[in-house]
Parts: structure tokens; C-alpha cells; sequence
């Protein structure tokens, strides 16, 4: 495609530049023809991939259809408000970045754009520096997500085990609250399950944030000892203590400027408590044996699965404390709540480990599909991770049968015969419906049932499906 080099009121003044491998998306929605021409050939001459839409139903007709990267939104879409569409264009992608667009710009419309998790404010009249600002900020977001997203080993987390396009609304709620805390230095508890994703949430709020090119720290507080847990967190002097042979800086100290994730962080030891409650609080502390106040610029995320208000009634951990920790809340749901992410992220982790252990394709049979979907996954998505781990190993035809499970599972997911006393109608209308919730599309539905996709439909119409 040709652009011209010059554009309305001076906007493109600028010579073609070479394509870049931006890799990202653009979604312009305005009313106004002329601003989407100019930023649609501003971005393009970069070498980005944008779709201009001029109302609300058309952008989310093609957020249904495409995933985006940064939407440009305009305020005031004709008598539409470009504010309604916040919130579902988050929800269709959350990794999402909105600008809100304006030339009525105000205090309070931006206040209430931030709040709905608008990334920035851009009032009109803009220039091509700030357009092009804004879109760099976001390729090194992305590249920064997709790195937390999909290098689970480098990182110390199961790649997948937080899946940003999950279709779980509770999943989108609390991912759309992480990328709105990320902006801030807020102190952040996660509450979950094991299994959950916590820590992978962890990483993606440090890599949302403006402290995402400082590092980032992880201190387990189940796994040390009061004493060496207190040396980890905050360092030691020379001679504090036997061994202490040298100075030792700790994780505070070290992460000076990025993030300090706090794993378990309601195991943590009564005599730490205190210290840690005023580092929350004034952001200082001193290293075990020394008498010096040293300061740092640290954002703590803490994470849990245990109740801490019990934990408080019962004298184990401070209330003030909690307080501190707890000044935004972020809940992740139990994979069992999840049922429509089960297959996706099954199907994921398994492609995953046959390319790891260089193995022949693989799929799951019906099955299993129906036992995932059934089971009640009390180790969350740690526990499927390890269960298509295995199975990548032994299985020996093309597809996952039950046996192929972990011993335990497969004791579970023995086949009940069909209750007396049911039709053959009522049969097969309960197989049709657990097939269909087991598979993505009616082609493969029908597939697996041995009918063409003509009579899964006229079937589907017989029982309502």
C-alpha cells in the first residue's frame, strides 16, 4: 500500500519509513473520518496493523472477531459515549491498552477513563510524536507480557498458568484490576487457591508498571527459617551471626526501584511481622546485626491462600499488619470455577510438552475432554499442568485415552452406566450435549459423534441444544 507523504493540516509531514516488525495491533474508533485517515496513515507508515471504525457496534464487532493490542477510542461517538465501551472492550481482550481520544477534555472525564482502566489520556489536537510515543510504550508492554506469559521456566512459573484471554469473567475481573494497580506504587494482596496463577499475576502487574526495567524479586515465606527469612528479606551485617562471614545486602535492598513479591505471605514468622510492617509504612529497615536505617524504593505484592482474619483472630498474624497488606484486593478463582478455560488451557500445556519431549502430535480423546470438564481440579492449574506432563510421556496412540492418567485420576474417572429408566432419546441427547461442550467447533463435534454437520444441527434443533 502507497501513503502519501503529506497529509491533512501538516499532520504526516514525515518521510516512509522502513517496516519494523512492531507486531501490534491498532483498533481507531472515531466518528470523525479525517482522524481516523490521519491516524491510520501515521500508524501504518511505522508499519503497524490498524483497522479504523467510525461507531461503537462496528469496534466491537471487530474486537469479537480480532484480538488488538491499543485502541485509539474517541469520547463522543456521535450520540454514543465512547466511555460504554471500556469496559467490553477489556472484557473481549484484557491485555487491552485503551487511549481515550478528546477535544473536551477535562479533569473528571479523565479521572473516570483511568478508573475504568483507560491506559492514557490523548487530547485533541495531538501530534504524530505523541501518537507514535504512546504506540512504542505499548510494543515494549506487549513484548514484556508476552515474555511473563510465555517463558515459564526463565521465570520461575508454569507458562499458561494465568491465561490473559481466559474467558472466565472473575479471571478477566481480576486481570483488568491488576493492569489498573499496575500504574500505581499500591501494595497489592492476592487471594487464591494453590495453583492459581498468583505469582504469573505477580509478574504482569511489575511488567504493566513503570518499574517493569527494575528487577523483580520473589521471597517464598513458608520456606526459611524466622532468622534466615529475616536475613533474605532485609540482609545481615558481618559477624551478626555464625557464618555471617561478609555483609549480605538483602532482596529489599537488591530490588531497589522494581517489585518485591511475597509468596505465602501469611506463613510469615511473628518476630518479622513488625519489620516488615514498617518497611510498608516508611520504607525503611535495617539489616540483622547492624544499626544503620537504610531507605528503599520497593512496591510490595503479597499473595495467599490462607484466611489472614482468622489467622489474626487467632493471634498468628498482625491485624495492623493485614491492614497494610491488604489495601487492594485481588481474588483469582479455583480452576473449577473456570470450565470454560479447562480444555483451552489442557490442549495448551499438552502441545506445550509434546514439542518439549519431541513427541508426535497429540490430542485428548472424548473422554478425557468430559472427566477435565468434570473434575474438580483441587490443585488448580498446577495440578493440570502436571497431569498433561505426564500423560506427553506415556501415551502411546494419537489421542489421551483415560488410561493414560495419573493412577489416581483415572480410579475417578471410571464410566457410570446411564441411570434406569431413560429413553434412547434422552440418551443420546445427553451425549450430544457433552460432546458439544467438550469440543470447540460442530465440525469436530460432528466428527466425533459419526454424523455430518446437517443432522448435528437438526439434532441440535430437536433437543433445544
Amino acid at each position: 500500500m502507497t501513503h502519501s507523504q503529506t497529509s491533512e493540516d501538516g499532520f504526516l509531514d514525515k518521510q516512509n519509513s522502513a517496516p519494523s516488525s512492531q507486531n501490534i495491533d491498532i483498533l481507531i474508533v472515531d466518528d470523525e473520518a479525517s482522524i481516523r485517515n490521519i491516524l491510520t496513515r501515521c500508524l501504518e507508515l511505522e508499519n503497524y496493523r490498524v483497522t479504523a471504525v467510525g461507531n461503537g457496534k462496528d469496534a466491537l464487532d471487530a474486537a469479537a472477531r480480532h484480538a488488538f493490542d491499543l485502541v485509539f477510542l474517541d469520547l463522543r461517538l456521535g450520540t454514543a459515549k465512547g466511555m460504554d465501551l471500556i469496559q467490553p472492550l477489556l472484557s473481549s481482550s484484557p491485555w487491552i491498552k485503551i487511549v481515550m481520544i478528546t477535544a473536551y477534555a477535562s479533569v473528571e472525564t479523565a479521572v473516570e477513563a483511568l478508573k475504568k482502566g483507560v491506559m492514557d489520556y490523548l487530547p485533541k489536537p495531538f501530534t504524530p510524536d505523541q501518537v507514535m510515543e504512546i504506540a512504542a510504550r505499548v510494543v515494549e508492554m506487549r513484548r514484556l507480557e508476552r515474555l511473563t506469559a510465555s517463558s515459564g521456566e526463565s521465570l520461575g512459573a508454569e507458562p499458561d498458568a494465568l491465561d490473559l484471554g481466559s474467558r472466565s469473567s472473575a479471571l478477566q475481573k481480576a486481570v483488568t484490576l491488576a493492569r489498573q494497580v499496575a500504574q500505581t506504587d499500591t501494595c497489592v494482596l492476592m487471594r487464591g487457591e494453590s495453583g492459581t496463577g498468583k505469582g504469573l499475576l505477580a509478574r504482569n502487574i511489575h511488567a504493566w508498571s513503570k518499574r517493569a526495567g527494575k528487577p523483580f524479586a520473589v521471597v517464598s515465606c513458608p520456606s526459611l527459617s524466622p532468622e534466615l527469612l529475616e536475613s533474605e528479606l532485609f540482609g545481615h551485617a558481618r559477624g551478626a551471626f555464625t557464618g555471617a562471614v561478609k555483609d549480605h545486602p538483602g532482596r529489599i535492598e537488591l530490588c531497589e526501584g522494581g517489585t518485591l513479591f511475597l509468596d505465602e505471605v501469611g506463613d510469615l514468622p511473628g518476630p518479622v511481622q513488625p519489620k516488615l510492617l514498617r518497611f510498608l509504612q516508611e520504607q525503611e529497615y535495617e539489616r540483622v546485626g547492624e544499626g544503620i536505617t537504610r531507605k528503599a524504593n520497593v512496591r510490595v505484592i503479597a499473595a495467599t491462600n490462607s484466611d489472614l482474619e482468622n489467622a489474626v483472630k487467632a493471634g498468628r498474624f498482625r491485624e495492623d499488619l493485614l491492614y497494610r497488606l491488604n489495601v487492594f484486593q485481588i481474588e483469582l478463582p479455583p480452576l473449577r470455577e473456570r470450565s470454560d478455560d479447562i480444555l483451552p488451557l489442557a490442549e495448551k500445556f499438552l502441545a506445550l510438552f509434546v514439542r518439549k519431549n519431541e513427541r508426535k502430535a497429540l490430542a485428548l480423546s472424548p473422554e478425557v475432554k468430559r472427566f477435565f470438564q468434570e473434575y474438580s481440579w483441587p490443585g488448580n492449574v498446577r495440578e493440570l499442568r502436571n497431569v498433561l506432563e505426564r500423560a506427553s510421556i506415556v501415551t502411546q496412540g494419537p489421542e489421551v485415552n483415560l488410561s493414560d492418567l495419573p493412577p489416581q485420576l483415572a480410579g475417578k474417572a471410571s464410566v457410570q452406566p446411564p441411570p434406569d429408566g431413560l429413553s434412547l432419546d434422552a440418551v443420546e441427547e445427553s451425549h450430544i450435549r457433552r460432546v458439544l461442550a467438550a469440543t470447540k467447533t460442530l465440525e469436530e463435534a460432528a466428527r466425533i459423534l459419526g454424523i455430518d454437520t446437517a443432522t448435528l444441527w437438526r439434532k441440535r434443533k430437536k433437543y433445544g441444544i
